[in-house]
């Protein structure tokens, strides 16, 4: 039996694409931040080296839970790297050391993650799928939170 039979949701191709293209994307986003954790050097080395770790173990926790949705939505989540390449939003980075370059990667991947999501939770939302949905907001509230504490952390004087 399908779980879908048991949920009494809808299959819907839409919600389940988006979700393959949020896999691909945080994919591709975990081995970045890996290269961000390893590489970063400098000023600001302690607490970026810390951040980068935090940040690329949410991330695993993301991708796991996104997988986990797919599945429950009776898909199958893809799992080969060369797949998420040929499909990915984020693009791989070459060895990046600059903190303030690793924080302007991060930021505009929050941007994309930010936008996906939110076309995600509307696509959920016109298919009633409230699972999905509370997902979605639990990751918009954090992402949000985040750019802005990251804002904060990268501010410049001329930016002001």
């Amino acid at each position: 039996m399908k779980t879908l039979n048991v949920t009494g949701l809808n299959h819907s191709e839409k919600v389940v694409n988006a979700l393959a293209q949020l896999l691909a994307d945080f994919q591709v986003h975990y081995t970045n931040l890996r290269n961000l954790h390893w590489n970063v050097k400098g000023h600001g080395f302690f607490i970026l080296h810390e951040k980068y770790e935090e940040l690329y173990n949410d991330v695993a926790t993301k991708i796991d839970e996104i997988a986990e949705r797919m599945l429950q939505l009776d898909a199958t989540p893809e799992h080969r790297f060369s797949k998420y390449l040929e499909v990915a939003q984020v693009k791989e980075l070459e060895v990046v050391a600059c903190g303030h370059a690793g924080m302007e990667y991060v930021l505009d991947t929050l941007k994309l993650f930010i936008a996906e999501e939110r076309q995600l939770l509307q696509l959920a939302s016109d298919n009633n799928d409230e699972v999905t949905v509370a997902m979605m907001s639990d990751y918009l509230k954090e992402q949000e939170k985040l750019a802005w504490m990251l804002k904060a952390f990268s501010f410049k004087k001329d930016e002001a």
